[in-house]
């Protein structure tokens, strides 16, 4: 169960397994687990961290939130705690298990909350309501209700505040201060901790956080996220009682995910081999547009009157929620001029900031020593410290945004996001595979390529059982710069530096034979001929000439007049498609080069487009899947380019 846990998506902040269940009660549960003063006194050399059985005493409760349910919490509290030596409390809520269960039970170590762990808090870990040992009916982001008027209105944000109340009032020796953070699915808890905010709640970092199923991991611009089909049980299965062990299980895909998803197009092939009481695939299926169903479980959406202090956390490389962190910045920084509200967004995947391992590297690409080790001391713990125990006046020392730069792989701080000194510029597609900047003229009007959904563009090269893709972020793309159907346009090498830092947007004018079509556009930086190799260099690759994914997003382009509803393409008809490709902070450096991509499969990350406009692709047939001539266009009128914003200093 550990491992299974560990590899789905590492978001759970310390990981053992778990042993014995609760027993279910209506009462608070304060058994307490202590160690023996020689025991502590044998362990005197080691940290919280490494052993937070010697330092920590637990307890396990339930708290009855407004509407009866009760839901579970592990209080883990410093054994100097005292009326003396109060501490604040550290929360995190989660649908991953807040394991392991037993008041004798401990984590093995706190090594994902080390500075946090040995600096001390008051730590409580909650399962959220339908999980594991709480009580309740789980939904996937749940809806916020705003002006709530009965106790049976609930959501994940009256949940917290219902939390926190019973916490502060009823945990010995706390400050009454409180503070919030998780990743992934615990950032979107963290981030609905700060609507309607309890008086105690000082601060939050969601880290990772969802924002929006339609544009984080389920989804990219309409696309169905194919890829991730396989924890689909894991989010749509609901348990029957309070629950120490796993109540789903996934999928056996053998070997080979693209073989198996391609032998499982159409979609409606995999409605076969999925359990029938996923509702959560039910609800995929049944709702391929941005409807009320998506648009609800939008919790940016809902981000003013913020009160707590904010540090948003994110990686640049992060496969399941880039489109999160961002907006809940921007959200936050656009509605609260008041709030104190960060960004930080390093070179990670999915959660790498939680972990430490001295190096770090996403896919075959170094970016540096200690980089997580830094952030965890100088950055979050900092950032707690500050509001939960220290002056809490705002002057932290930290920057508004703190970012890494990829490409030479420093931080840089901004005092916004993005750089108001960036500059737009427009890079334009033209023929023979060139790029030209504004004022150079194209004289070709259109490249044609084939896409055909029987062979479609793989989006990465590795073959092995395929959980939740993340090294493709940072991935080489010269196994599909090769293909006849993936359109490639590359600068000369630079003479000088060129620095990306803010949103990338893509402007294409395009036409197919067909009547629906996605597209892939990809940034990506190509390194020199004689780029050294780095010890996470895979055995059949080099990085001499290495083709580095900088940033990638799909786009079904039946959405392109909105989300709300997919429009057919006219056959043969140009037609424009523009869509965002998130944020980065990325130099070129002199010597390397950079290149487009643009194709309209990315298998299997994303579901293939039939070609043929269907209402609901979840009920395309093996018929409508059609292989289809698209052509690109660029001159004259119909300039495709990709919009990118260019610091000069």
């Amino acid at each position: 169960m550990r491992n299974t846990l560990l590899l789905l998506l590492a978001l759970t902040l310390f990981a053992c397994t778990p042993t014995q269940q609760v027993t279910q009660t209506t009462t608070v549960t304060t058994t307490t687990s202590t160690v023996p003063q020689q025991a502590v006194t044998e362990e005197v050399m080691t940290t919280p961290a490494e052993n937070p059985k010697a330092f920590y005493n637990k307890t396990e409760h339930y708290i009855t939130m407004r509407d009866g349910v009760k839901l579970y919490v592990a209080v883990y509290t410093p054994k100097d705690a005292s009326p003396e030596n109060p501490y604040p409390i550290m929360l995190q809520r989660t649908c991953y298990s807040a394991q392991p269960y037993g008041a004798d039970q401990y984590p093995e170590d706190f090594s994902r909350l080390q500075e946090l762990a040995n600096e001390k808090y008051i730590f409580v870990f909650q399962d959220v309501r339908g999980r594991w040992m709480s009580e309740g009916a789980f939904d996937n982001m749940r809806p916020y209700v705003p002006n709530k008027k009965a106790t049976s209105q609930i959501d994940e944000s009256s949940d917290t505040y219902d939390s926190i109340d019973w916490l502060v009032k009823n945990l010995p020796n706390n400050t009454g201060k409180v503070g919030v953070w998780g990743i992934s699915y615990p950032g979107f808890y963290s981030t609905c901790s700060l609507i309607d905010a309890h008086p105690a709640l000082k601060a939050v970092s969601p880290q990772a956080p969802i924002g929006d199923f339609y544009f984080d991991d389920f989804h990219h611009n309409g696309a169905y996220t194919l890829a991730y089909w396989s924890v689909n049980n894991l989010f749509g299965i609901q348990k029957t009682a309070p629950t120490s062990e796993a109540w789903y299980q996934f999928p056996n895909m053998g070997p080979d995910p693209y073989d198996f998803y391609l032998r499982h197009t159409p979609l409606s092939k995999l409605d076969a081999v999925t359990d029938q009481d996923n509702f959560f695939w039910k609800e995929i299926m049944a709702n391929p547009d941005y409807n009320e169903f998506w648009q609800k479980r939008n919790i940016v959406q809902h981000l003013k009157n913020i009160r707590p202090a904010v540090m948003t956390v994110g990686g640049w490389f992060d496969a399941e929620d880039l489109y999160g962190p961002l907006m809940t910045y921007g959200n936050i920084e656009k509605w609260n001029d008041k709030a104190y509200n960060t960004i930080v967004m390093g070179p990670w995947s999915h959660g790498d900031w939680s972990r430490r391992k001295g190096r770090q590297a996403v896919s075959n690409v170094f970016f540096g020593e200690n980089i997580n080790e830094d952030y965890q001391a100088d950055v979050e713990a900092r950032f707690f410290h500050h509001w939960l125990k220290g002056p809490a006046d705002g002057e932290t020392g930290l920057a508004e945004a703190h970012m890494f730069d990829c490409g030479t792989k420093v931080w840089r701080d901004f005092a916004n996001w993005p750089p108001e000194d960036a500059i737009e510029q427009n890079l334009f597609l033209s023929e023979k595979g060139r790029i030209l900047e504004e004022g150079e003229k194209t004289e070709s009007a259109s490249t044609s390529f084939i896409s055909d959904p029987a062979h479609p563009v793989p989006f990465n090269t590795d073959i092995k059982p395929l959980f939740i893709p993340r090294k493709y972020m940072a991935d080489d793309q010269r196994h599909v710069a090769r293909r006849p159907d993936v359109l490639t346009f590359t600068t000369e090498p630079l003479t000088e530096d060129l620095t990306l830092a803010g949103p990338i947007n893509a402007q294409l004018f395009v036409s197919t034979t067909g009547t629906d079509a996605d597209w892939i556009v990809k940034v990506i930086d190509v390194y020199p001929d004689n780029h050294p190799d780095y010890e996470e260099t895979q055995d059949n690759l080099t990085m001499g000439g290495y083709q580095q994914l900088v940033r990638g997003e799909a786009f079904r382009g039946r959405y392109r007049n909105g989300f709300e509803k997919g429009v057919p393409f006219a056959p043969n008809e140009i037609t424009e498609v523009s869509w965002k490709l998130q944020d980065v902070m990325h130099t070129f450096k002199k010597g390397h080069r950079l290149m487009i991509q643009v194709h309209s499969s990315w298998f299997p990350y994303v579901d293939m487009n039939p070609q043929t406009f269907v209402p609901n692709i979840f009920e395309a047939t093996e018929e409508d899947f059609q292989a289809q001539e698209h052509s690109l266009y660029h001159a004259g009128e119909y300039p495709s380019n990709i919009k990118v914003s260019v610091l000069t200093r």
